[in-house]
């Protein structure tokens, strides 16, 4: 884990600095502003309405903005924040390369090493994009449903790492609407975390349950914020599935 953590912040510090992009100079710092405090009564479509999305991931890139750091200690923290990954994609070599030999565990080394060495992944690291740090809890929804396949070999009762499994998928969620399509797919992993059918399925089911705890304790304020302002609590999409309640209350946002 240290020599992933040195070879990341390796990047930013090697470069001397980070990249502002399109997106960071449209929302990335604005958005971080947003999750400081809230300005809907301030400004409308500041950053079109990239203005709505989930804020608080864009929060350290917004007060490292604001701190006088220099680029590249700027990127470090980051990059640091952006590690948190990495545990997660030891989790997953391990169950998927289980042996206890010096072979095994060096396969693992090299199954990280060549996960990290992804060009998509290298590439967000001179730069304020949260992508990767919206990935994290996803990545560690995927860690803990492999360590509930793993327990289905040790004849363990594998509720507790679907329940984890489900809350990250939930988080991950939250982070990024656009994490869904991937966090529906967890159900697949979780139908095998038990040999009998019932457990299965009660596993599944707890997972589904974990999304949604996940999901409401993680994006339950911001989406409150919007509902408060707008009627629809993930504003801009699906506002015409909400016609219908905001009539019914007798309101119109």
């Amino acid at each position: 884990m240290l020599v992933a953590w040195v070879a990341l912040i390796s990047i930013p510090l090697g470069l001397g600095q980070i990249g502002l992009s399109w997106d960071a100079l449209n929302h990335h710092i604005y958005l971080g502003w947003v999750g400081n405090r809230p300005r809907f009564d301030r400004d409308f479509l500041a950053a079109s309405y990239q203005s709505y999305q989930f804020p608080y991931l864009y929060w350290p890139v917004y007060k490292l903005s604001q701190s006088g750091l220099s680029g590249a200690w700027a990127g470090t923290v980051l990059a640091s924040l952006q590690w948190l990954a990495v545990p997660a994609l030891w989790v997953v070599a391990r169950a998927c390369i289980p042996g206890s030999t010096v072979f095994d565990a060096a396969m693992r080394v090299m199954a990280v090493a060549l996960a990290l060495m992804s060009t998509l992944f290298l590439s967000l690291f001179d730069s304020t994009s949260n992508d990767l740090l919206a990935s994290v809890p996803l990545v560690w929804a995927v860690a803990f449903a492999m360590v509930a396949l793993d327990t289905v070999h040790r004849k363990q009762p594998a509720s507790r790492a679907v329940m984890w499994s489900g809350l990250f998928a939930g988080v991950a969620i939250a982070c990024k609407l656009s994490n869904g399509p991937l966090a529906v797919l967890m159900p697949l992993l979780w139908l095998h975390s038990a040999s009998a059918l019932k457990s299965k399925l009660l596993n599944t089911l707890l997972g589904v349950a974990a999304i949604l705890v996940g999901f409401f304790l993680s994006y339950g304020y911001w989406g409150w914020e919007l509902w408060s302002h707008f009627g629809n609590p993930v504003y801009p999409f699906y506002d015409g599935m909400f016609v219908g309640p905001r009539a019914w209350l007798g309101w119109h946002p």
